[in-house]
């Protein structure tokens, strides 16, 4: 039912509405997140404060709306709505034992590149048919509980939630440059991501012997790009690198560099036939790929482990950074 009906009852949906203008602070900003027009948002609102008999809920500033008191009152009952809403579809989601629907996963950037190489036909493990998989790469976990995504793959656990959580594996990085080329100055990151432990490596390097910076790129597909070009060398995931016939690596994979990554699903959801199925795909992908992703199978790269200098440098597959943090967290 609508809360702008004659009834006067409340419908979850303005509800929701109500939280995410709250949450991101405009109208249109609030109907980017849910996929539903800017005029639709100002409707649904309007109703959701009639529901209310007519208070605004919202101080509109210049920069956009702001819960004034009365909206702030109803905010953490709202949040309990949705938390009963949510808590009702994730169980829903997981008596179903159909395969089939969109499975929706938040990723880093090197967790995106892994798993979007496996999604075609060519792979020898391909993602279950019947299934949409969708990956969305941000720099923060996705909120596994309000469902902004179906399950994760990042490089650290969340400290608290609801959640299920399963090691899957090691992502190595090492220095790389192009083939030929002496590729003294350096590829990283701009300096407002100069705070993770990959940039503030190279950085580190720099002032220590003198070498320059050659180009600076917020993610790492610039930064293969750009490395292949022979703009310079720069840290990439062995698992990638190592197999570009372009490219050689400069050293043996370092453990500032190395990052475990995690499984994490919402409890509730676990059981869900098709979540369950990209789980299980997730797994064995890591488990399949684990050398190749720790940097020990090597493609057509110059260094090999067998040489002096890779014995002398050589760490164990296990020893990883565990407080590592990637780009795209």
């Amino acid at each position: 039912m609508n809360g702008s009906n004659g009834s006067g009852l409340l419908d979850w949906n303005d509800a929701r509405i109500f939280l995410a203008v709250a949450r991101h602070g405009s109208l249109r900003a609030a109907g980017r997140a849910l996929g539903i027009s800017q005029p639709t948002i100002g409707r649904r609102i309007a109703a959701f404060e009639a529901v209310f008999g007519g208070p605004t809920l919202f101080d509109r500033l210049p920069e956009g709306l702001r819960l004034n008191e009365a909206g702030a009152a109803l905010l953490p009952v709202a949040e309990q709505l949705e938390d009963a809403a949510l808590s009702l579809e994730r169980h829903r989601a997981a008596a179903s034992s159909v395969l089939s629907g969109t499975v929706r996963i938040s990723v880093g950037e090197w967790a995106a590149a892994f798993l979007s190489h496996h999604v075609g036909s060519s792979s020898e493990n391909p993602p279950p048919s019947g299934i949409t998989l969708e990956l969305v790469e941000t720099m923060q976990t996705a909120n596994l509980a309000r469902r902004e995504a179906d399950l994760a793959v990042r490089h650290y656990p969340p400290e608290s939630g609801d959640l299920y959580i399963s090691k899957l594996g090691v992502f190595a990085g090492a220095v790389y440059r192009r083939i030929g080329t002496e590729a003294r100055d350096w590829v990283t990151y701009p300096e407002e991501q100069g705070h993770f432990p990959m940039p503030r490596w190279v950085e580190q390097h720099v002032r220590e012997t003198g070498d320059s910076v050659a180009f600076r790129a917020s993610d790492m597909p610039m930064h293969l790009t750009a490395i292949r070009a022979g703009a310079g060398r720069g840290i990439l995931p062995c698992f990638i690198a190592d197999e570009d016939p372009l490219l050689e690596r400069v050293a043996p994979p370092m453990p500032e560099t190395s990052c475990e990554y995690w499984l994490i699903v919402h409890r509730d959801l676990r059981r869900a036939a098709c979540v369950r199925a990209i789980m299980d795909w997730v797994q064995s992908l890591f488990r399949s790929e684990r050398d190749r992703l720790a940097g020990l199978r090597l493609g057509t790269t110059s260094f090999h482990p067998g040489r002096p200098e890779a014995r002398s440098r050589r760490r164990e597959p296990g020893q990883t950074n565990n407080r590592c943090r990637e780009q795209s967290a």
